[in-house]
């Protein structure tokens, strides 16, 4: 008992001592603490004193606007408020000053634009000098102004905004993704614009190459009148032998232009080196049929050469029971779709406009099919568009080996391009199955025919089984042209290039030394050389074959 009342009392003391240490220590800390504060405080005052800016010169760092914020908040609010209207303006003109040095580096040194840029830096660098700012804002250890302060505010806010005002006008000339995307645009709407002027084009184009000039109509009606006028001139001429004899060369035009015609003739037999054993087949129709033949005999060709004109509808044969295009001319839906009015679609796709074209589907344009039946005593005979000029002599053609082939024709196949996945529909199976896509194409314009071997392959049936299939034209489109592919797939024979120079309607940059060389050459495409639309360099090669001392060429103002 006596140890544990001694420990209780020793142990109580021993407690009382030890509270008081504890107690003494808590307060000598929190006094060292308080110290501490103090000292701190006290440094970052002393620390803070604020510097003197150089005369006029806006704070180059932040620093300066922390350190006066810090200040401010305990002292004067004005000061805070001046230092954000300088850093305004200090962050504007370091971005004046990058447009500018950008500006120079473009070499745009004369430019209004880097002059306005030095301009608002100088004013922003100046503003601070005047006296009035520099008294009443910038003394050391002086008040702030408020009347100065919002002078000098709102003329910092007048520079700012004029300076934003620039930097966003000359944000264009600098920023690369606005340039992109701006190039972008215009290059968008440049060529918006452009496909709309080729579309345009291309519907007046073929306008103009369907229409009649008014040169050309004066002159079938000139034709037809003077005709009338004298009847005993004009009497009909019996058939001659010669148009039959196979001995000789014969030519097949079929047409409804009389100067075309006419040049096409012309230019044949001046180049002739023995014209009387040339014959010329002319095929129109009902209604030019006696304007040709008033031209030529008045006008009747040099050299001994023999004309034969007849109109389409003499062939009693080509009747809409035999042929499957004039069948098709009297079904309501092909009527429907070639000859309705379809101006307004025209303009907004001019392809569409060139399937519709009638002539596709005139007998003149297939008339070719039907040569053997036509002239059934020839063995050999030349097929010639209008839109050819003859510029050598031809009679080689007639001694070219065929091979036993029907047709022989000038292939114009490069490369990918006029192959005959561009004329017919692979995607039939009937086409896909009989032709091969990459087979070359050939044209049509100056065909020399072996007769015989046609009756022999019995190509105008083959025609006649195509052109039935086609009645909706579903294996190819438009036109003589792919028909005449298929009619003579495996039986036409290649002739040299220089036989036919293609492209005169339609290409401004074949070679002169090529077309020289040519044989014949061929205003194919919608710039005949009759049209205004055709172009200089080719149409004088047609015109000089143009008979101009016809009195009714010179009536009709052809402008020749």
């Amino acid at each position: 008992m006596a140890m544990a009342v001694r420990g209780t009392r020793g142990g109580g003391s021993g407690g009382i001592n030890g509270g008081l240490r504890t107690f003494f220590s808590y307060r000598i800390f929190i006094s060292a603490i308080f110290i501490l504060l103090f000292l701190a405080t006290f440094s970052i005052i002393f620390s803070s004193h604020p510097h003197h800016h150089d005369d006029g010169l806006l704070p180059s760092s932040g620093n300066a606007y922390i350190q006066r914020t810090f200040l401010a908040v305990k002292s004067d609010p004005l000061k805070t408020r001046l230092d954000l209207i300088y850093k305004q303006a200090n962050d504007h003109m370091t971005l004046v000053n990058a447009y500018a040095s950008y500006a120079r580096k473009l070499k745009l040194d004369i430019s209004k634009q880097l002059r306005m840029f030095d301009e608002l830096t100088n004013n922003l660098t100046d503003l601070p000098l005047k006296p009035s700012y520099k008294s009443s804002l910038f003394e050391p250890g002086s008040p702030v102004d408020e009347d100065v302060l919002r002078q000098f505010e709102k003329e910092v806010k007048d520079i700012v905004k004029v300076t934003r005002l620039m930097i966003v006008e000359s944000k264009e000339s600098y920023d690369n993704q606005i340039k992109i995307q701006k190039l972008k645009d215009t290059i968008f709407a440049v060529n918006e614009l452009l496909i709309k002027a080729k579309k345009n084009g291309a519907f007046a184009s073929l306008i103009s190459a369907k229409s009649v000039p008014k040169s050309l109509h004066c002159l079938a009606m000139r034709l037809v009148e003077e005709r009338v006028a004298h009847p005993e001139k004009y009497k009909e001429e019996g058939h001659k032998e010669e148009f039959d004899d196979p001995s000789l060369y014969h030519y097949a035009i079929f047409s409804d232009n009389v100067i075309a015609v006419s040049v096409v003739i012309r230019s044949v037999v001046k180049n002739a080196e023995e014209p009387w054993k040339h014959v010329f087949h002319v095929v129109t129709d009902r209604m030019n049929v006696a304007a040709m033949k008033v031209w030529f005999r008045m006008r009747p060709v040099e050299g001994g050469t023999y004309v034969d004109i007849k109109a389409v509808e003499e062939y009693r044969f080509l009747n809409s029971s035999y042929v499957p295009v004039l069948k098709q001319l009297e079904n309501a839906n092909m009527q429907k779709f070639y000859f309705e009015n379809q101006a307004e679609k025209a303009t907004k796709d001019a392809n569409n406009m060139k399937f519709r074209n009638p002539k596709y589907l005139s007998m003149l344009n297939h008339l070719r099919f039907y040569l053997p039946e036509m002239y059934p005593k020839l063995h050999k005979i030349l097929f010639l568009d209008d839109d050819v000029v003859v510029q050598k002599d031809l009679t080689g053609l007639w001694k070219v080996d065929l091979d036993g082939k029907v047709n022989g024709a000038v292939e114009t196949c490069f490369g990918s391009f006029h192959r005959y996945a561009q004329y017919l529909n692979f995607s039939h199976p009937l086409i896909k199955e009989r032709f091969n896509p990459k087979a070359c194409a050939w044209a049509f314009g100056m065909n020399i025919f072996d007769l015989d071997a046609w009756r022999r392959e019995k190509c105008t049936e083959q025609y006649h089984y195509w052109q039935n299939l086609n009645e909706e034209r579903t294996l190819w489109k438009l036109g003589s042209l792919p028909p005449g592919l298929i009619t003579f797939y495996s039986t036409t024979k290649s002739l040299d290039k220089s036989w036919h120079v293609l492209g005169l309607g339609y290409n401004p940059s074949i070679s002169m030394d090529e077309i020289n060389n040519a044989a014949v050459i061929h205003y194919n495409g919608n710039m005949k050389p009759w049209l205004d639309i055709a172009m200089n360099q080719y149409k004088n090669l047609w015109t000089k074959y143009v008979d101009n001392d016809m009195e009714f060429v010179q009536t009709c103002n052809f402008g020749l």
